[in-house]
């Protein structure tokens, strides 16, 4: 079984976040959206909703979940699975904060 390369990104200063807004950043071809919580941790997921290809960085933050501006699926931002009774699921990527740095492991090409 082949083992992915990942790559350690900046993407953001954790002070530069506003709580519970997300927010698009780009890593190579990949398009993020990076989301501070009430709680102050960081998630990132991709940005696109999967049902019609909605930027999630511009839906509403509740707790752990994004609502798609488009037609408000609710979106985990821990697992990225779609709420029932839609289905579906984004990709989620694991974050690494240190100091004010938010760092997004990514596959490498």
């Amino acid at each position: 079984m082949e083992q992915k390369v990942l790559n350690e990104v900046f993407v953001a200063k954790v002070n530069d976040l506003p709580e519970k807004l997300g927010r698009t950043v780009h890593v190579g071809e990949l398009e993020l959206a990076i989301f501070k919580l009430e709680s102050g941790e960081i998630r990132v997921i991709e940005n696109r909703c999967p049902h019609k290809g909605g930027v999630l960085a511009e839906g509403m933050v509740s707790g752990e979940h994004v609502f798609c501006p488009m037609h408000d699926w609710k979106i985990s931002v821990v697992d990225g699975k779609v709420q029932e009774p839609d289905v579906g699921c984004v990709q989620t990527f694991e974050v690494n904060v240190k100091d004010d740095n938010v760092y997004v492991f990514v596959p490498e090409k």
